[in-house]
């Protein structure tokens, strides 16, 4: 009786996830969708997302590898602190993200006097897409870059440094190599967050079409202008990207276990 209520209740979960999903690609035929994607609407937004993830993953990969790997390998005062700080971005809201960064990087934050002087303008423009995606997206992949070099075997990287190798050597054919699977799990998880961002990108970014509107952004728009077609086939495109990275990341994850 006991299993049959759980397995009941396992199966209507499922289904309650399932469910959503099935209707987004039974809702266009594939000729609509196709028509649909082609518009210049959709594929302005698939440009965009594309160059700012591209863009926002390589910045998180520069700075976020150095201080994943201080974060696992350092003892410094206040470690615990930055470690909590850096998952803080996972737990805000996303409009609260978009808010905080208005208010130190938009015309009247409090950056604006360095930007002004350096004729530097951020909010509202592309690279605001940009450093948008980076808030939200890099704290996951710096954890689970952290998580990757705390699994390397210290002795290995020690018995390199016996036969010769200098410490960058050794980080770069020993160290990255063992935390691979971590580090690429968690670049996929990062790139996939910036690809859906849209609370803290509509608030800092806005919504300028060919400037700054997303593939989320897009949908947004396409459901508020009552173009459903649209909205769906971007939707689409998103859910099957989503699908895409929960494998890649559940190979990742094997192969690192």
């Amino acid at each position: 009786m006991i299993r049959a209520a759980v397995a009941t209740a396992a199966a209507l979960f499922a289904l309650f996830i399932a469910a959503p999903i099935a209707m987004l690609y039974l809702h266009l035929s594939p000729a609509s969708f196709a028509a649909a994607l082609a518009s210049g609407a959709a594929q302005n937004a698939l440009r965009i997302s594309l160059v700012t993830t591209a863009c926002s993953l390589a910045l998180t990969l520069l700075f976020g590898t150095p201080l994943a790997y201080v974060l696992a390998r350092g003892t410094f005062r206040g470690r615990t602190a930055i470690d909590a700080l850096v998952d803080l971005p996972i737990v805000v809201p996303p409009a609260v993200a978009g808010l905080a960064l208005l208010f130190t990087f938009g015309r009247f934050g409090a950056a604006a006097p360095l930007l002004d002087a350096l004729h530097v303008r951020l909010a509202f423009t592309t690279a605001a897409v940009v450093i948008a995606q980076i808030f939200v997206g890099a704290p996951f992949y710096v954890r689970a870059a952290r998580t990757g070099f705390l699994s390397v075997d210290r002795a290995l990287e020690d018995a390199s440094a016996t036969l010769g190798m200098g410490p960058l050597r050794t980080f770069a054919r020993i160290t990255v190599p063992l935390a691979l699977p971590a580090l690429a799990g968690g670049a996929v998880l990062a790139w996939a967050r910036a690809l859906g961002e849209f609370g803290a990108t509509i608030m800092f970014a806005g919504n300028l079409p060919g400037v700054t509107q997303t593939l989320p952004l897009a949908v947004y728009l396409g459901l508020e202008s009552g173009d459903l077609d649209l909205a769906a086939a971007l939707a689409i495109v998103l859910i099957t990207v989503a699908i895409a990275v929960v494998v890649t990341a559940r190979i990742f994850e094997r192969r690192a276990a």
